[in-house]
Order: C-alpha cells, then sequence, then structure tokens
C-alpha cells in the first residue's frame, strides 16, 4: 500500500499474490528460453549471475499486470 495507496487493502493483497505467482511464471518462461537456446548467461554483464534478463525476468509480467490492474481497478 506504500506505492498504491488509492487501492484498498484486499486489492492489494490481491496484486499481490498474484504478482507473485506471475513473477514466478516470468523466471520460468526466461529459464525455458535461454535452455531453449543453449546458453547459461543471458549477457555479460554481471557474469555468473544470468545476465541482466535474470535480474528483470519477473518485472517482464508482474510490471504489465500492476499498471493494468491499477487503471482498471483502482
Amino acid at each position: 500500500m506504500l506505492f498504491l495507496n488509492e487501492l484498498s487493502y484486499g486489492n492489494t493483497v490481491i496484486l499481490a499474490i498474484s504478482c507473485a505467482m506471475l513473477g514466478q511464471v516470468g523466471d520460468l518462461c526466461e529459464s525455458t528460453l535461454k535452455r531453449h537456446c543453449g546458453v547459461k548467461d543471458s549477457g555479460g554483464l554481471l557474469p555468473g549471475h544470468g545476465g541482466m534478463l535474470d535480474r528483470i525476468d519477473s518485472l517482464l509480467f508482474v510490471a504489465p499486470l500492476t499498471y493494468y490492474y491499477k487503471s482498471f481497478i483502482a
């Protein structure tokens, strides 16, 4: 509720649970994509950490969900 103070408590809980689940889906999709391409690291900026895509993979799914949830619900 710190950043989305327009949402009610119930909507905040729904959004939090949805983001947690969708974040995992984003991570699994990115890992599947890397396996399909046969690469271990998706970039060289953070060697040994899987690359920058591994740092933001869950955001690729969660950010649009949060935006549209707030736009249509709040």
